[in-house]
């Protein structure tokens, strides 16, 4: 509540900081799973990403409460999706892994994975500094999206090696879950695309 017993203005930046630490730390569990793949570390995955979706809840809540907002809403509404989009994939490739009994993870799956924790930060580093350092914003969300090409490469690199095999069925497994890590990405460059926006909008580019 406000001095006046009003609505509280949101901090939509500090909602949007707290979906994107969540992000990476979704897909920083999901790393420590790729490694031990011990049921315990991927149900904190699971965790994450219910506590994630619990957050961008608030803020779409907010947006529908608030007639003015720091941005245009449909920005802050896209940013917000697109952040929550890569930690659903990074729960949905451990339900992958369970639903399709693999035991270990290639090396292609935990580059991959590596790649998508890079550009998980530089995506946080350009949301904590997007109110206040517009600029500095924008240049966390370039490379985030030089990631992304990174991730283009090494996505290219896993299917070329993954179908010189003769296992049908294991290529097939894992060619859907080199695929979602590799949305998972694209997701990541549509938030970097959405933060660019803003700072032009704002005048900081």
């Amino acid at each position: 509540m406000g001095l006046f017993g009003g609505k509280k203005e949101t901090d939509f930046f500090k909602l949007l900081t707290d979906q994107a630490t969540k992000t990476l730390e979704g897909v920083e569990a999901l790393a420590t799973y790729l490694e031990t793949m011990d049921t315990a570390d991927g149900q904190k995955v699971k965790e994450i990403e219910t506590q994630a979706d619990e957050i961008r809840r608030v803020l779409i809540e907010e947006l529908n409460l608030t007639f003015v907002t720091p941005v245009d809403r449909e920005d802050l509404f896209a940013l917000s999706g697109a952040i929550d989009d890569v930690v659903d994939y990074a729960n949905t490739t451990v339900y992958e892994f369970e639903i399709y009994r693999l035991q270990s993870a290639d090396d292609h799956v935990k580059r991959l994975v590596q790649l998508l924790r890079e550009q998980a930060r530089e995506l946080l580093n350009a949301v904590k500094t997007l109110d206040s350092y517009p600029r500095l914003a924008n240049e966390h969300a370039v490379k985030a999206k030089k990631v992304e090409n990174l991730m283009e490469r090494a996505y290219r690199d896993a299917l070329g090696e993954l179908f010189l095999g003769t296992d049908t069925v294991h290529m097939l497994k894992m060619r859907e879950i080199y695929r979602h890590l590799s949305n998972a990405a694209d997701r990541g460059d549509k938030a970097a695309d959405t933060i660019h926006s803003i700072v032009v909008k704002r005048g900081g580019s």
